[in-house]
C-alpha cells in the first residue's frame, strides 16, 4: 500500500502547484505580488520528520529533478535543495522534539530556504535583477504566507498518513 500511496501524494502535490498557479492567478488579486506555492516541499519535509529521513532525501531527489525537468530551464537547483534542504531539516529533528508546531515551523524555515537559495542562483546567473528588498516584498513574504495557510491545513493530515506509513514499515 505504501508503495502506491506516497508516489500518489506527491505527484497530486505535484500537480496542484501547477493547478494552483494556472487557477489563482495574482491579478485575482490586483497585485504585483507573486505567490509561488512550495506544497511538494512542505510534504517533504513532513515526510523526513515522519516516516523517514531517507525517504525525504529520495523523494526530494526524484521530484527535485522531475520539477527541474517540467518546470525550470536550469536542470539541478531544485534536484540539489530538495534533498539538501530535507536532510537539514532531518538534522534539525534529531535535537528538536517531532511535534506538529516545530514540523511546521521548519517546513515554513526550509521553504525560505529553497526561496533564497532559487532567487540567489538566479541573481548570480543574472535570470533575474531584483535587488533583495524588492524580492522580499513581492515575492517572498506572500510565498511565505500562502505556504503557511497550506501547511496549517494539510499539517494533522500529513501527520498521520505519515506515521501511519511508518507503522506500516514497521510492520514488514
Amino acid at each position: 500500500m505504501i508503495r502506491f500511496l506516497l508516489p500518489a501524494l506527491f505527484a497530486f502535490l505535484f500537480i496542484l502547484e501547477s493547478l494552483f498557479v494556472e487557477l489563482l492567478p495574482a491579478e485575482l488579486f490586483n497585485s504585483d505580488r507573486i505567490l509561488v506555492p512550495h506544497f511538494l516541499m512542505a510534504g517533504i519535509l513532513f515526510l523526513t520528520a515522519y516516516l523517514s529521513p531517507k525517504h525525504g532525501i529520495l523523494y526530494g531527489i526524484i521530484f527535485g529533478l522531475l520539477f527541474d525537468i517540467v518546470y525550470t530551464e536550469i536542470i539541478g537547483i531544485y534536484l540539489f535543495m530538495f534533498p539538501f534542504i530535507a536532510y537539514l531539516i532531518a538534522n534539525m529533528m534529531r535535537i528538536l522534539q517531532t511535534n506538529i508546531l516545530i514540523v511546521s515551523i521548519l517546513s515554513l524555515l526550509g521553504i525560505t530556504l529553497l526561496e533564497v537559495g532559487v532567487y540567489e542562483l538566479m541573481l548570480l546567473i543574472k535570470i533575474t535583477d531584483l535587488d533583495f528588498s524588492t524580492y522580499v516584498r513581492i515575492r517572498l513574504v506572500p510565498t511565505l504566507i500562502l505556504n503557511l495557510a497550506f501547511i496549517i491545513l494539510a499539517a494533522y493530515p500529513f501527520k498521520k498518513q505519515f506515521e501511519n506509513a511508518a507503522d506500516r514499515l514497521r510492520l514488514d
